[in-house]
């Protein structure tokens, strides 16, 4: 059984390159400009443009949602943000969720920054929500990605061909999932 009050408390988590916080309206204005970065429209496949007022309204939203858990990611000690992620789709009958992160720029790859959020997220999601199993899609062009999510004990389940048509292209798209164990098993916990 899976405690659902761990989903609307909203934490702050803290580890020692990041701090993760409830995304909120005050973390509209770069959450927008990360909307409008090319490449990282590319890695996460959105086709589509947001316009400000849309951005804002979902960032303002955030803290009332009550099955999922949406948190901006802040460098350390700077406070400067860099990201965002997600624990949503939350099916308590199996005690799974979808994961969905992404850094705000490329700037910030390479720095063990998406590594520690995830870890962070992953952490609260086995021992505070209660999870078993937590899954994600990732696009199989996204190696630097599959190498973080397979050092936090992720693993393919699965491939769904051709799922983005990107500039003429179709790529695969993988399922990863990773179970308490394995994460615990990759250091996690």
């Amino acid at each position: 059984m899976i405690e659902l009050s761990a989903l609307r408390e909203k934490p702050a988590l803290t580890g020692d390159r990041v701090r993760l916080v409830p995304l909120s309206e005050e973390h509209a204005d770069d959450f927008y400009a990360s909307t409008n970065d090319e490449e990282i429209r590319r890695l996460t496949g959105t086709h589509r443009v947001f316009d400000y007022e849309e951005v804002r309204a979902w960032c303002a939203g955030r803290a009332a949602q009550p099955d999922r858990l949406d948190l901006a990611i802040l460098s350390r000690p700077d406070d400067r943000f860099v990201g965002e992620l997600a624990l949503l789709d939350v099916d308590p009958e199996n005690e799974s969720a979808a994961y969905r992160i992404a850094l705000s720029a490329l700037e910030f790859t390479g720095q063990g920054i998406g590594k520690e959020a995830t870890r962070l997220l992953l952490r609260y999601a086995f021992e505070e929500i209660g999870l078993h199993r937590v899954w994600l899609e990732v696009y199989s062009f996204n190696m630097r990605a599959i190498a973080v999510y397979r050092s936090c004990g992720f693993a393919v389940e699965g491939r769904l061909r051709d799922a983005l048509l990107w500039e003429g292209r179709r790529h695969d798209a993988l399922v990863m999932g990773v179970l308490e164990r394995d994460f615990r098993k990759a250091g996690g916990g």
